[in-house]
C-alpha cells in the first residue's frame, strides 16, 4: 500500500535515557522506515536536547510540509514546562514548543509523553473504536497517565501523584520500579496497583482503563488479581505509542 505525503508525520519521543523518532503513517499508527535513536546526555541543557531532536528530524530527509510532534517527560502547558524530574531543571518555565521549533526550523507540537501514548492507544491500540472515557496508565519508573474522552485528550492529568489513603503517592506505592525495588511478587504488586485503580475509578468513572509500560507484557499474569468496573486492557503499542501519538497530534494540528 502506498503511503502519501499527507498521511505521514514525524514523531520524536524524549526520554531520560534516549531520544528516538520515526516517520509515522498517521492513518494506521505504523512506522514508515526505521526508528532513529540517540542517547540522552545526562542533565543536558535544553539547547542540547533540542539539537538532538533536530538531528533526528533532519535524518528523515522529508520536506518542511511534514508536521513534527515531540513528547516530553513532564507536563506541558501552552508549550511551557512548569516542572521536570528527569531532565535538566533549566527546562522549568521554558517554552519547549518554541525552543524545539527554533532548532528544528519548522513548527513543532510538544506534549506530555504519557498523553501522547494515551492518544495513540485510543486511536490505534487497545481503545480503538471505543466510545466514552479512556484512561491509560503507564507503569514504569513512575506512573504516567492520559485521559481521553471520545478521542479528545484532557492533558497533564498526572495521576501518578494521587495521594492514596495510606499517605503515599500512587507512583511511590505501585510503580513497576517499586515492584522491582521491593522484590514484590506480581500478586503483591497487583494488590498495590488495585489501590491506584480504585482511586482512578472513584474520580473519573472511566469506561476503559489501559495499562501500559514494560510490565504490561505480563498483563495475563497479574490482571486476574485486579477488579475494576471499567473494561481493563493491556496496552498494544508498547514502546511505539509515544512516537505515534506525537505524530498524530502534529498532523491533527496542521490539518
Amino acid at each position: 500500500m502506498t503511503t502519501h505525503i499527507s498521511d505521514i508525520a514525524i514523531g520524536v519521543d524524549i526520554g531520560g535515557s534516549g531520544i528516538k523518532g520515526s516517520i509515522v503513517n498517521t492513518a494506521t499508527g505504523e512506522f514508515v522506515g526505521e526508528e532513529k535513536r540517540i542517547p540522552t546526555p545526562e542533565l543536558a541543557q535544553p539547547e542540547v536536547i533540542a539539537d538532538i531532536v533536530s538531528q533526528i528530524v533532519e535524518s528523515f530527509e522529508v520536506g518542511p510540509e511534514v508536521p513534527v510532534g515531540v513528547t516530553f517527560p513532564a507536563p506541558i502547558v501552552n508549550g511551557v514546562c512548569p516542572l521536570v524530574a528527569n531532565l535538566s531543571q533549566d527546562f522549568v518555565n521554558r517554552n519547549v514548543e518554541e525552543l524545539m521549533s527554533e532548532h528544528v526550523g519548522r513548527p513543532v507540537v510538544v506534549l506530555n509523553d504519557a498523553d501522547a501514548a494515551g492518544l495513540a492507544e485510543a486511536e490505534f491500540g487497545a481503545a480503538h473504536g471505543q466510545d466514552g472515557t479512556t484512561i491509560v496508565l503507564t507503569l514504569g519508573t513512575g506512573i504516567g497517565s492520559a485521559l481521553v474522552r471520545d478521542g479528545i485528550l484532557v492533558p497533564n492529568t498526572e495521576m501518578g501523584h494521587f495521594l492514596l489513603p495510606n499517605g503515599l503517592k500512587a507512583e511511590k506505592w505501585a510503580a513497576s520500579s517499586i515492584r522491582t525495588k521491593e522484590n514484590l511478587s506480581l500478586e503483591q504488586w497487583a494488590e498495590r496497583l488495585q489501590d491506584v485503580l480504585d482511586m482512578v475509578e472513584m474520580f473519573f468513572s472511566p469506561d476503559t482503563i489501559i495499562l501500559g509500560g514494560g510490565i504490561s507484557t505480563r498483563f495475563p499474569e497479574f490482571s486476574p488479581f485486579l477488579t475494576t468496573r471499567a473494561r481493563l486492557e493491556s496496552a498494544r503499542l508498547f514502546n511505539t505509542a509515544g512516537i505515534a501519538g506525537a505524530a498524530l497530534v502534529a498532523a491533527q494540528q496542521q490539518a
